[in-house]
């Protein structure tokens, strides 16, 4: 008889990174409402929240406590159980995404240990599972609504989706080619440092083709401008969530901008080396190995911020596409550069690489 083995300490350890994770990414979905309206108020040239505490910082907690207490209304010709399940399924997704990211590492005698909830060798399958499942809960929410607008919007991000995701895809196997893997760890681990035999050992400098479609793919995929085709209130008024209130329609946003944070840390992770550093084999040597691990948290951080500021400046830079312009680059443009991305990484790997 076999007697099943519980590792008591090895399942705290993960529960707690569990729930700091997703603290942390609440917190950050948060106040990334407040740096949007900021970012917007700079290149607006206008001062932006600061009415609810000292430069407007307790802004995204009044909202917050808005939408907690305000009326909760379902429309009587909505599909009852789907309409309750779609905003809970887009939460869901957003942050199951977080699992398989490295966050940091830790320093032991024998080596180096990754701070990450679930270190598995397929961690960008999981990931593109995880994302393709959240478009149901937009789908679900906008069908289930019983609206025209909110259905044409489910309708658009679902094609949206479709179209994007292979580019996406097709872009990443030129990268994975390089790294010969599919697990997130090996990958960071493969850009540590930041120079190495007189080359950058970052992503970036070796796939920049596959970055800049990646990035564009993801625009699309968060629903962020330029490609907020399935938000865009001058044509669809809300969009998807035309009908909800609450917390239901803040979990739709809350779920975006969880997103957008996990969108990014997936790029930095990617193709920014993640939480690598110049010179930190020399930090390491100096600090201690919790010091160590705080400062490879904080720069994966302040790279991740960046990203998100890029992220939120180009929304307020950059028109709306039409939606047959959003369908034509998707189909005529970003899948023909990530198929001749990908040849060339191919060709560059036999000839160069293997030689």
């Amino acid at each position: 008889m076999l007697l099943l083995q519980i590792d008591t300490a090895f399942i705290i350890e993960k529960a707690i990174l569990v729930t700091v994770i997703l603290l942390g990414s609440l917190g950050i979905a948060m106040y990334a409402t407040w740096g949007e309206r900021k970012v917007a108020a700079i290149m607006q040239d206008r001062i932006g929240p600061n009415r609810a505490g000292p430069f407007g910082l307790f802004q995204p907690l009044a909202d917050g406590m808005k939408l907690f207490f305000k009326e909760e209304i379902i429309p009587d010709r909505s599909t009852r159980f789907i309409f309750i399940l779609g905003p809970c399924l887009a939460m869901l997704t957003a942050t199951m995404t977080s699992a398989v990211i490295p966050w940091a590492e830790y320093k032991t005698a024998t080596g180096y240990i990754s701070i990450q909830v679930a270190d598995i060798n397929i961690g960008i399958l999981f990931i593109f599972g995880v994302v393709s499942l959240g478009v149901y809960g937009v789908m679900l929410g906008g069908w289930a609504s019983n609206n025209k607008f909110s259905l044409l919007s489910s309708i658009r991000a679902a094609s949206q989706a479709i179209s994007y995701e292979l580019a996406m895809g097709i872009s990443l196997i030129a990268l994975l080619m390089l790294t010969g893997s599919l697990s997130l760890r090996e990958i960071v681990q493969q850009q540590h440092g930041f120079w190495h035999d007189g080359y950058f050992t970052w992503y970036f400098f070796k796939q920049p083709l596959g970055f800049i479609i990646f990035l564009t793919c993801a625009f699309a995929e968060l629903n962020r401008a330029p490609f907020d085709l399935p938000e865009c209130e001058s044509e669809l008024n809300m969009g998807y969530h035309q009908e909800y209130s609450s917390m239901k329609l803040g979990f739709y946003l809350f779920a975006e901008y969880i997103n957008l944070f996990v969108s990014s840390v997936i790029l930095i992770t990617l193709f920014f080396g993640g939480y690598n550093f110049p010179y930190m084999d020399r930090v390491a040597a100096g600090v201690h190995p919790i010091l160590y691990t705080v400062i490879c948290l904080s720069v994966l951080m302040i790279k991740v911020v960046g990203m998100i500021l890029f992220i939120m400046a180009v929304r307020w830079t950059l028109p709306r596409f039409r939606y047959d312009q959003l369908m034509k680059l998707g189909w005529k443009s970003l899948i023909p550069l990530a198929l001749v991305n990908m040849l060339i990484t191919g060709a560059i790997i036999i000839w160069v690489i293997k030689k």
